[in-house]
């Protein structure tokens, strides 16, 4: 049998891509290499499914650094108020949390994934499992179809590749799709891992020293070698047995991947700031007088309380300041010290963990070459790309899994377009 449009990946674009085509008339085949479908979607969001974000669209744009801009067209045509329009019209009643996050109400991602598997056997998109691809078939200039693993070829009017990218491999994401783009003429840029954490070799993180530890709403920078911040997160992070994790470490990491890259020693200097509302002077006044307040107490108890005890005792040490020293043998240059610790700490961090272990894929088929009302590849007529396996990547916090909705909201309403 030959479909109007076959989609190759069963993740969040793919499911979006099938309901688009299916719901604009194609008969549609929907095909992936694992036993189930939206494996990536049911463990997003800490398995809470963060669907989309609701901030306005030249914020969602800022927060996708990785080509955000090429969306601009795309957003026209299908946006995130439509993703929350689209999910609350298959019965999720969704809530907004924290910077525009949007959560399914019961928090259960499984919710969000049965509701698009429901609706796309509503429309009659035909499933195949367990299927693995080995190809896409081009002739004469345009895709034709695909040919299985097992040998078998199967025809379609459109093909929709739809695999991600190489992030989180047990859901499926292993890179096929890209030897797919590249038979087609597709450039690949280079693949690199993004929203992942940082490793490091400095003694405090290979002595467990500060191993669990988190610190909430800090400023995390990543410096230039004139020591100049090359982009700055303010949000929690947490010291793991390899360097550091969290929410601010994620979103730092891609930038420390592209500086690594120009690095001539092999590591990037980072800097903490547990207060960035206040400068060192700020801080330098407010520790003299708690210390002040309480002059026959350690310094250690004096401070108990003002930040995180292993912390404190971490940058009392840097500043060489004995834990039990009281205020009268205190030296202001010591205390100086202290405070320039709390308001910019800096260590080096030499790497990341590899894109296996990354939340998303740097890198991808060039959106120079795909265009960008439709997904369409410039090359190949019939041929489409949505989601990972372009370069596009966001932060975490709604704005990949918002790409991977809206490109294959349009890569599918396109591909139906070109059934014959």
């Amino acid at each position: 049998m030959k479909y109007d449009v076959l989609i190759i990946g069963g993740g969040p674009s793919g499911l979006m891509s099938a309901v688009a085509s299916a719901s604009n008339g194609a008969s549609v085949l929907l095909v992936d290499k694992g036993s189930k479908l939206g494996r990536k979607l049911a463990i997003s969001g800490g398995g809470r499914c963060n669907v989309t974000n609701r901030l306005p669209i030249d914020e969602i744009i800022k927060h996708i650094p990785g080509n955000g801009k090429f969306l601009y067209s795309a957003f026209n045509i299908f946006n995130n108020e439509d993703i929350i329009a689209f999910f609350e019209g298959l019965g999720i009643q969704l809530k907004e949390e924290d910077h525009g996050r949007m959560f399914p109400v019961n928090d259960k991602a499984q919710s969000v994934v049965d509701a698009m598997l429901n609706k796309i056997h509503e429309l009659s998109v035909k499933i195949r499992t367990n299927t693995q691809v080995e190809k896409v078939i081009y002739e004469d200039g345009a895709a034709k179809g695909i040919l299985l693993k097992d040998g078998e070829k199967i025809q379609s009017d459109a093909v929709i590749i739809a695999v991600g990218g190489k992030s989180v491999p047990h859901t499926g994401s292993t890179g096929d799709g890209y030897a797919w783009a590249e038979d087609a003429g597709h450039t690949i840029t280079e693949l690199y891992p993004t929203e992942v954490p940082l490793t490091s070799n400095e003694p405090f993180i290979k002595d467990k020293t500060l191993q669990g530890l988190s610190l909430r709403d800090v400023a995390l920078s990543v410096l230039k070698p004139n020591g100049k911040p090359i982009i700055t997160h303010r949000m929690d992070m947490i010291f793991t047995h390899l360097g550091i994790s969290g929410p601010a470490v994620l979103r730092c990491s891609q930038y420390v991947v592209k500086a690594l890259k120009k690095s001539k020693d092999g590591y990037v200097t980072m800097q903490i700031d547990l207060f960035p509302a206040k400068n060192e002077e700020q801080i330098f006044q407010e520790l003299m007088k708690m210390l002040k307040d309480e002059p026959k107490k350690a310094i250690k108890n004096a401070l108990k309380g003002w930040i995180p005890e292993r912390y404190l005792h971490f940058l009392l040490d840097r500043a060489g300041i004995p834990l039990e020293t009281v205020y009268s043998q205190l030296s202001h240059s010591a205390l100086r010290d202290f405070a320039g610790l709390a308001n910019g700490f800096t260590f080096k961090v030499n790497g990341t963990l590899p894109i296996e272990k990354a939340f998303v894929t740097g890198g991808g088929v060039s959106t120079k070459e795909v265009e960008p009302k439709t997904m369409r590849s410039k090359f190949v007529p019939n041929l489409y790309f949505c989601g990972e396996i372009l370069d596009i990547h966001g932060y975490t916090g709604g704005y990949n899994i918002t790409c991977a909705f809206v490109t294959g909201h349009l890569a599918g309403t396109n591909a139906a377009a070109d059934r014959s």
